[in-house]
């Protein structure tokens, strides 16, 4: 297998480094490197550059099987490895569902005939992700997929005995529930975030408190049973709040935000354009803010995309009828460092930690978030910080195009991904000349 030598990069931590890749493992890092085949490892000159571990993306959706028209396990590897990404979750709500052995492996296996990043499929919660009867939780765990993470996203699982069950039933294997945190009965028909806006537009709120029940309900039943509770996609202050909470009195929860929640608010739903029609919906300035710092001071473990890839006609019509979604793998490293490194609420160091670090340790991932170290895979992420781009949906390598940022300018270029040490994504300029050390 070829070796490669990240010359003239920084670590997370700013530690100037060079880093030798052989065999799919980190062999080498400091600076000046010294390696008797170092004469056959095609040098990749990275000055200016970030090198990070491999990006984790703890939600994701795929789309396959059933909705292929929007996104294969492929076309979303490949926008993955473009973002930075050397892993991702996908979420269940497929069609079929991915409640059984079966549908978990055949993802599983896809993500493995695809090889750009580990494709970790998370099982449906309940069958159908219907709310009802608990899906084939311990199946799926001793499948070839061992999935961990278990989730209906796109439904919340409302009633409470089934989810005091399900919390129950992965304690045996050391499963987490992820939960869409979303009260029906306060939400039906709703098209965006409840407030100044909504009413302005004339379109049916979705309030903070459908959210924030859910979350609050969740923790005191994660706290009675002694389980694992992960919150999908928060997007209010006082969701934040809650968790802040039930952190300090050692509730076992852990929670996610998305890159479009830390930016976009539900102002941009005043053009009724439904490229900004998302589940759950962008929230006001304050939220935004409140997020920030959560996301800052750890109250929110991680980033995760919910990437939620639909076809043009899905999107491209009236607000009411329009999907709910964006996609968002190959923003949202830009997106982060463009609201958290660059405002400086945050160092490159508690961004591997909540992008690459904690998703992999929630998600039981052990080959990922391991870091830049001495024997780790290599799975590595390289990002110019200084180098700006302009973001166009026709160039996105997602099978769909609903994107909110186009034609936006972010910071932060990936400018190479390594997979097992192969590279997914790699600039030519950045090989020298004569392919040699």
């Amino acid at each position: 297998m070829t070796k490669y030598l990240l010359t003239g990069g920084t670590l997370a931590n700013n530690q100037r480094a060079d880093v030798l890749i052989s065999d799919g493992v980190i062999v080498g890092i400091g600076e000046n490197i010294s390696h008797p085949d170092l004469t056959i490892a095609s040098k990749i000159d990275v000055a200016g550059c970030k090198i990070l571990p491999g990006l984790v993306d703890l939600h994701t959706h795929l789309r396959e099987p059933g909705r292929e028209d929007s996104e294969t396990v492929l076309s979303a590897s490949r926008a993955a490895a473009k973002g930075g990404f050397t892993a991702v979750s996908a979420m269940a709500n497929t069609f079929p569902v991915a409640d059984t052995a079966g549908v978990v492996e055949q993802v599983y296996r896809l993500g493995q005939s695809a090889g750009l990043v580990d494709v970790f499929p998370i099982g449906a919660v309940t069958q159908g992700i219907a709310g009802k009867a608990l899906a084939e939780l311990g199946a799926m765990a001793q499948s070839a997929a061992r999935v961990r993470v278990f989730s209906d996203d796109g439904n919340c699982v409302f009633d409470p005995m089934v989810m005091r069950r399900a919390l129950e039933y992965v304690k045996q294997f050391d499963g987490v529930i992820a939960q869409h945190a979303q009260e029906p009965t306060l939400t039906q028909g709703a098209q965006m975030n409840e407030g100044i806006i909504s009413s302005i537009l004339g379109l049916k709120g979705w309030p903070a408190v459908a959210e924030e029940a859910i979350i609050a309900r969740d923790v005191l039943l994660v706290d009675h049973v002694k389980s694992r509770l992960h919150i999908c996609h928060v997007t209010t202050a006082g969701g934040v709040e809650i968790i802040r909470w039930a952190k300090a009195r050692g509730i076992e929860v852990t929670a996610e935000v998305t890159p479009h929640h830390l930016l976009l608010t539900d102002e941009m739903a005043k053009t009724y354009n439904p490229i900004f029609k998302v589940n759950p919906p962008l929230r006001t300035e304050e939220d935004v803010m409140a997020l920030r710092e959560g996301l800052a001071d750890g109250t929110i473990d991680i980033v995760a995309t919910d990437h939620a890839p639909h076809p043009a006609e899905d999107k491209e019509c009236e607000w009411q009828n329009a999907a709910f979604g964006m996609i968002g793998l190959e923003t949202a490293l830009s997106i982060v460092q463009k609201t958290m490194i660059d405002t400086a609420l945050m160092t490159w160091e508690t961004l591997v930690e909540r992008m690459s670090t904690a998703p992999a340790r929630i998600g039981r991932y052990s080959a990922q978030g391991q870091g830049i170290t001495l024997g780790s895979p290599a799975h590595i992420t390289v990002i110019n910080p200084n180098q700006s781009w302009r973001v166009d949906r026709d160039l996105v390598s997602s099978r769909s195009k609903n994107t909110p940022f186009h034609g936006m300018e972010l910071p932060g270029k990936v400018v190479a991904t390594f997979f097992n040490g192969v590279p997914t994504v790699l600039e030519s300029r950045l090989v020298k000349a004569g392919n040699n050390a």
